[in-house]
């Protein structure tokens, strides 16, 4: 490490966070002192466009929105993979190929499973 203590290694990042919390709270402090205040019963309801509540807001969702949505979830993951693994894809040879080939099979599978319990339906 050398002669020099190790706690000012960390003075830039110290001085970076001292920085960042300074500009939130002046952010915070002008846009409380710009912004116009005026207050009317309709605003200050529990929604601000003042229209009735007509339900409850807790409902139960069907399962198949939440299988669609960790389904794209997946296949976006599977895209931040396969970036990197097409720029090496020349290096990477057939082991790389077959891997991602596994890589997919598996996604596939679970694309083929998620279908057949009936949670992707195209209407």
């Amino acid at each position: 490490m050398g002669s020099e203590a190790v706690p000012l290694n960390y003075i830039p990042i110290a001085i970076f966070a001292m920085i960042g919390l300074a500009f939130g709270l002046v952010s915070l402090v002008v846009g409380w002192l710009v912004r116009p205040s005026h207050p009317y019963r309709a605003k200050l309801l529990p929604y601000e466009s003042g229209s009735p509540l007509f339900s409850d807001a807790r409902i139960q969702f069907p399962m198949r929105y939440y299988i669609i949505a960790m389904l794209f979830v997946i296949f976006d993951i599977e895209i931040v993979f396969m970036f990197p693994w097409a720029v090496v894809f020349k290096k990477l040879g057939l082991l790389g190929l077959i891997e991602m080939g596994l890589f997919i099979a598996i996604l596939v599978v679970g694309f083929w499973y998620a279908w057949k319990k009936g949670a992707l339906e195209w209407d």
